[in-house]
């Protein structure tokens, strides 16, 4: 199974970091937080990714390279300007294949064990959700039985940004900028998206505050 960890946006809520570095290679305890991804993916046994990228993008390429010193393969998927979710992984769908892959948020940090990606998809996606952290308190979906919705009975949990894809989600989607979650509810309303709570740790690292959360986190190891 490949991945793709989406690392095209532009962090603007993360200046002055982001200024002359892409958001992806800010550092947390000294790591860049694609790092973190590309050593999770490859101890789950993930050994092909797929990188997207846009602001500063060559930065991200001669940083991580093809991959080999991480243990794994990198193909990059490089974007004029910012597709956006949903457009950044249609147009990487000729280096992810017909089979379903990983996708993963570069701006993300979590102790999420990636492993668990690798299982059968019997749907369009299946979605990791988190508990609604304090700058989202009105959560994303609803998770009952296994099955994701977006309104309904059961909890209501916040898209951790990491989640199993099928290329079918994209049938009929035409290149450009255009977001993911659109595809999601329409699969959600054909009850075709699973999930699971992940109970551990994650951030959504888009401000500064939240860089400085993860070192906490972090801790002994910075």
């Amino acid at each position: 199974m490949k991945a793709m960890i989406l690392a095209a946006g532009k962090g603007e809520r993360l200046r002055p970091l982001t200024l002359h570095t892409p958001k992806p290679l800010v550092r947390a305890c000294g790591v860049p937080l694609i790092e973190y991804h590309i050593r999770a993916l490859a101890e789950a046994g993930f050994g092909e990714l797929v990188i997207n990228h846009a602001w500063l993008g060559e930065q991200i390429e001669a940083y991580l390279g093809d991959g080999d010193r991480f243990g794994v393969r990198i193909r990059y998927s490089p974007e004029s300007e910012p597709l956006e979710t949903g457009g950044g992984i249609h147009h990487a769908l000729p280096l992810l294949g017909d089979a379903p892959f990983a996708v993963i948020n570069g701006d993300i940090w979590t102790d999420y064990d990636f492993a668990a990606l690798k299982r059968p998809l019997t749907g369009l996606a299946h979605l990791v959700l988190v508990d609604n952290p304090d700058h989202h308190p009105d959560g994303d979906f609803v998770l009952a039985e296994g099955r994701v919705a977006e309104e309904g009975a059961g909890s209501r949990l916040t898209y951790s940004g990491i989640a199993l894809l099928s290329p079918r989600l994209f049938d009929g989607c035409s290149a450009g900028a255009f977001k993911l979650a659109p595809l999601l509810r329409r699969a959600m309303a054909a009850n075709d998206v699973s999930g699971e709570r992940h109970p551990g740790r994650w951030v959504d690292v888009g401000t500064l505050e939240r860089l400085a959360e993860v070192e906490r986190i972090l801790g002994e190891g910075c």
